[in-house]
């Protein structure tokens, strides 16, 4: 949590720094328009926009005044996101702040002059975000996750927990690239461990009764998720679902 803390409040403080403008004796100086992009409806503020909001107000910025935040949301939907995005650049906002791989895309596909940073992005280069980790390109950066690394590892933790383990449901996404590289690298895993590992694919909140269901069919007795921003919008759901169909989660 510090260090996750750390990142944002240096991610903020560099986003702001790039945003200061010289000011002239007898003209105000201008307020800069920071967009925050999310999946989350504006209602159900996430986790990742409320620690922005919060370190903001550390560093001294006080909301609508120096700078004005502004939030686009896909109130929940992937595909809403285009639209979501288009709506801060008619508001020619200074910099577009965004949590994940999909809403990153978004943002890249909708301008090339406004700056991007995002936060929370498994492989930005594997997923066509960035040239590479040192010459970034363009008008996007931010930082990158380990969650292609980990996936492994998740895999390797329901086994040491349950040792006669041998049918997992992974869940992933297959319209973010960030979360089906962790579905790749899975496999390999999962191979290496005697796992046999039933593909949950869920891409909308209306599909994961079903794929929770398809997965009890398969005769899954674990369940393993990968690190996704639908995913991460609905943590209660999924907590919930594994619970109701007893499988031990990670």
């Amino acid at each position: 949590m510090r260090l996750r803390r750390g990142v944002i409040q240096f991610g903020l403080a560099a986003i702001l720094s790039s945003l200061s403008f010289p000011a002239e004796a007898q003209q105000p100086a201008k307020v800069a328009k920071i967009a925050y992009l999310g999946i989350r409806s504006a209602a159900d503020q996430s986790a990742g926009f409320e620690s922005f909001r919060r370190e903001s107000r550390a560093l001294g910025y006080i909301e609508r005044k120096n700078p004005v935040i502004e939030q686009g949301s896909a109130e929940g939907k992937l595909d809403r996101l285009p639209a979501a995005v288009d709506d801060l650049v008619r508001l020619r906002v200074d910099v577009i702040v965004t949590a994940s791989t999909p809403a990153a895309l978004a943002a890249k596909n909708a301008t090339r002059t406004i700056p991007i940073v995002f936060t929370s992005v498994a492989d930005p280069v594997a997923a066509g975000l960035v040239d590479s980790f040192a010459r970034p390109g363009e008008n996007i950066t931010g930082f990158s996750e380990i969650s292609v690394a980990l996936a492994g590892k998740r895999l390797e933790l329901l086994k040491e927990t349950i040792p006669r383990l041998s049918r997992v449901a992974l869940l992933w996404n297959p319209s973010n690239p960030g979360s089906a590289q962790q579905w790749k690298e899975s496999q390999l895993a999962g191979r290496e461990l005697g796992l046999q590992l039933h593909s949950m694919e869920v891409s909308s909140n209306d599909t994961f009764n079903s794929a929770f269901n398809e997965a009890i069919k398969a005769h899954s007795v674990a369940l393993a998720v990968t690190q996704d921003s639908l995913f991460n919008s609905n943590p209660r759901l999924v907590t919930d679902l594994a619970a109701k169909h007893g499988l031990p989660a990670i």
